[in-house]
């Protein structure tokens, strides 16, 4: 639930006016995400603003050139379902994500990270009522082996950094649907990126089990996966229109750009991401 105030809000501007290297046109409901996020300590959301601003712009692969009209990224759209369900579970919201085409020649990983956070930024603002977490599920029923070899190392590690250290939001459940045979493959791609925490949040599903009703209730679920919440086809227009709504501010890189040569000295930022790929810490004050 959230538990912070306008004056939290209010105090997170006050600093934000004091980080010349920081965006400045920041939405209130995106304030009060990181505060949701946070727990609402102020500290912690200070050092999440930071570190959600700062890897975007150490990560133009992922978060530039974010038009949701180019071909690429409509390409990605025509293949991958990015669905956030109608309903919620404990106040969590349940996501989906799948991929609807088994040709592997269609499959770009750059694109596809980038059209999952064009999506997750048009829906952040959308939705003002903040849920307490978010429960992601991705159906692996046409992911295939062939899938894995056009996974791009250096950005997996940005998506897995960016998602679970910077990302404002409170991972609750992680469920994997239809997972294959070749799931260890998979696993010993993405482990060593993987939080012990969040490792701790996965659960497996197998073909045709039932077992994902034992966590999301079949009212929350779409007619696909054997629930009563409409269909995947309807769900994905409305984000979909979302997403077409939310161009401009997706577009508008002055709500996006870190300009490190305005960072304090106090606060100071090189590279987050090491030659060898590791994560290092950011300083913030």
């Amino acid at each position: 639930m959230e538990n912070h105030s306008s004056k939290d809000v209010d105090i997170l501007r006050e600093w934000l006016s004091k980080q010349p290297h920081l965006p400045k046109k920041i939405d209130d409901i995106l304030l009060r995400r990181f505060l949701s996020a946070a727990e609402n300590s102020i500290e912690r959301a200070k050092y999440l603003i930071d570190l959600f601003f700062t890897i975007r712009s150490q990560s133009p692969e992922i978060f530039s050139d974010r038009d949701p009209n180019q071909a690429g990224i409509r390409a990605i759209f025509q293949i991958i379902d990015y669905l956030m369900l109608p309903k919620r579970v404990r106040n969590n919201n349940v996501f989906l994500y799948r991929i609807t085409s088994s040709n592997v020649d269609d499959y770009d990983f750059a694109n596809a990270v980038k059209a999952f956070f064009i999506v997750a930024d048009a829906r952040m603002i959308e939705e003002e009522n903040i849920p307490d977490g978010e429960i992601p599920m991705f159906d692996m029923k046409n992911f295939s082996a062939r899938h894995l070899t056009r996974i791009v190392f250096p950005i997996l590690r940005k998506y897995m950094m960016y998602t679970q250290e910077a990302h404002p939001v409170r991972l609750k459940e992680i469920h994997l649907l239809n997972v294959p045979s070749f799931l260890d493959r998979v696993m010993a791609l993405i482990r060593p990126f993987l939080k012990a925490e969040v490792a701790k949040m996965l659960h497996f599903h197998l073909p045709n089990s039932a077992t994902l009703f034992e966590f999301i209730p079949k009212e929350v679920l779409p007619e696909e996966y054997g629930g009563t919440a409409g269909n995947c086809k309807d769900i994905k227009k409305h984000w979909m229109d979302v997403v077409t709504k939310r161009r401009e501010y997706l577009l508008d890189e002055s709500r996006w750009a870190v300009d490190e040569n305005k960072r304090p000295d106090n606060n100071k930022s090189k590279e987050l991401f090491s030659v060898q790929g590791s994560f290092k810490s950011l300083c913030i004050d």
